[in-house]
């Protein structure tokens, strides 16, 4: 199993990022799929899920309204569209899989600054 995630950078407060997620070695459009995030000295904190089909979409209280997690089965991919990013919103983000345990992506720096 192997997750690939793209798309960090830095950007300034109120803008956007989109990030990507890429799986392979599993059948992905049979699992839920999720996306945490970790600042420094924090734990590490889940932000989105999606079921496998994509019909439902679950949020954290911190970026309800603003972030919207979605999938292309057809590409065994995971997004995660974030919208009037705010500093507090700097963090490494990680995309997430159960497959018979935890797997993690690398992560991707995200930076929200003027």
């Amino acid at each position: 199993v192997q997750l690939v995630e793209s798309g960090g950078g830095l950007v300034q407060p109120g803008g956007s990022l989109k990030l990507s997620c890429t799986a392979y070695g599993f059948t992905f459009s049979n699992y839920h799929m999720s996306w945490f995030r970790q600042a420094p000295g924090d734990n590490r904190e889940l932000i989105a899920s999606i079921t496998p089909g994509g019909s439902r979409t679950n949020y954290g209280d911190s970026v309800k309204g603003r972030f919207t997690i979605s999938r292309d089965n057809a590409k065994n991919t995971v997004y995660l569209q974030m919208n009037s990013l705010k500093p507090e919103d700097t963090a490494v983000y990680y995309c997430h899989v159960y497959w018979g345990r935890d797997y993690w992506g690398q992560g991707t720096q995200v930076t929200v600054s003027s």
